[in-house]
């Protein structure tokens, strides 16, 4: 009697460097929920106050702002008591950045569990994205409980409004564009080490172009070198996202507009399309540059 074989899984190079097969990730949810959790257990595993860090960096950040930005530089804040204000824009930019710092060092730090088995490579970035959700959740419960203080003792101005509903949507945004950003860094130092240290540059100047520790209002008007500052500011993609959040949740400043949010989630589409083309055109060398 002749005996069939079959095959459960199928390993084969991918013939398009679009390809993105949702089913093989599907199979692999398990190995992502593993690296989920080994992302969240080992970052403080070893420390004295562990995840209490994700509690402590945020206020000891906002603190150093409201005495340098608030104390010294007299920066306003459109009239919201400053810990609201800083955090409210501290908590959402801290997912960004730790997305994306993570994510773009996905072959560098991963290479030798790349080089030893298979499995799909957007599982990582995926499961870094996904694990700064609980430092995310935990700061953003830290901003409510600050936020129900001030309501508590009724001089607090900030006034809650429906934009707020779309909360779910600009995390998601956030996380888009970290994702997207991280893709194209990480497939570009492979090759170039050095990148990663001119990216970790950028990025810190990325924050002082986004309005977290001022208002966006605050630059209305503003020309240097011939350029409208309140234009180039909200050419940031991070700004409308950040700027509708701080608005929903504070009603502070104005709405920036539907259609700059529009443009943000256009850029975060084009910039997933143009990471996970030159991911996948990367992983398949990277070990011979790596």
């Amino acid at each position: 009697m002749s005996e069939t074989q079959e095959w459960t899984t199928v390993i084969k190079p991918k013939d398009k460097l679009l390809a993105v097969d949702v089913k093989e990730l599907w199979r692999y949810r398990d190995l992502f929920s593993l690296f989920v959790k080994r992302n969240i257990i080992t970052q403080y595993k070893q420390t004295v106050l562990g995840p209490a860090w994700f509690v402590i960096q945020p206020i000891m950040t906002v603190f150093m702002y409201m005495v340098v930005f608030g104390g010294i530089a007299g920066i306003g804040t459109d009239g919201i008591p400053q810990p609201l204000f800083y955090l409210s824009g501290t908590c959402m930019w801290h997912y960004f950045s730790d997305c994306l710092g993570k994510t773009s060092s996905t072959f560098v730090s991963n290479s030798g569990l790349f080089g030893k088995v298979y499995f799909p490579r957007l599982v990582t970035p995926l499961a870094n994205v996904t694990s700064n959700l609980l430092r995310f959740g935990i700061q953003m419960c830290l901003f409510i409980v600050v936020y129900i203080i001030y309501a508590i003792k009724g001089d607090c101005p900030a006034c809650p409004n429906w934009y707020l509903l779309l909360f779910p949507i600009l995390v998601l945004m956030m996380a888009g564009l970290a994702l997207g950003f991280g893709l194209l860094i990480s497939s570009w130092t492979t090759k170039y080490r050095d990148l990663s240290i001119l990216f970790g540059f950028l990025t810190s100047l990325w924050m002082y172009a986004t309005p977290i520790v001022y208002p966006l209002s605050m630059v209305k008007g503003k020309v240097v070198a011939g350029m409208d500052l309140y234009t180039i500011m909200r050419l940031n993609p991070v700004t409308p996202v950040l700027e509708t959040f701080k608005y929903g949740a504070l009603g502070a400043g104005e709405f920036i507009g539907w259609g700059w949010l529009l443009y943000s989630l256009v850029f975060m589409v084009v910039l997933l399309f143009l990471g996970v083309l030159v991911f996948n055109k990367t992983q398949k060398s990277f070990m011979d540059t790596v």
